[in-house]
């Protein structure tokens, strides 16, 4: 019976991972992940920068804006969701002073 388990994950294959920031958590249980990739180009050898846009499942809305995430390729979630968040590497470094004076509504003068 084990055989078979094996040969079933096999068959499923390799899910992809990648590393990249959320750059919106406004949607209920879906972040935005941004990646950046640096290529060369093979005419000009000179790096270009590619941006592309994923968005994840995040089950229990763990995930703010800035945070570094890994998230793993799935079957379909939605129309545009197919992939999910498989960890939280590192959280968002949070700009406290800047955020208390405008809450509080100071004019700088």
């Amino acid at each position: 019976m084990s055989e078979a388990t094996t040969n079933t994950a096999d068959n499923r294959g390799t899910r992809r991972t990648i590393i990249g920031t959320v750059t919106s958590s406004t949607m209920d249980k879906t972040v935005v992940v941004t990646v950046v990739r640096r290529v060369r180009d093979r005419r000009f050898h000179k790096f270009l920068t590619n941006r592309q846009r994923y968005k994840a499942h995040d089950e229990h809305n763990t995930c703010k804006v800035g945070d570094l995430v890994e998230i793993q390729e799935s079957r379909p979630l939605s129309r545009t969701k197919r992939w999910r968040l498989l960890r939280l590497i590192t959280r968002a470094v949070e700009q406290v002073g800047e955020k208390a004076e405008s809450d509080k509504g100071v004019k700088k003068s």
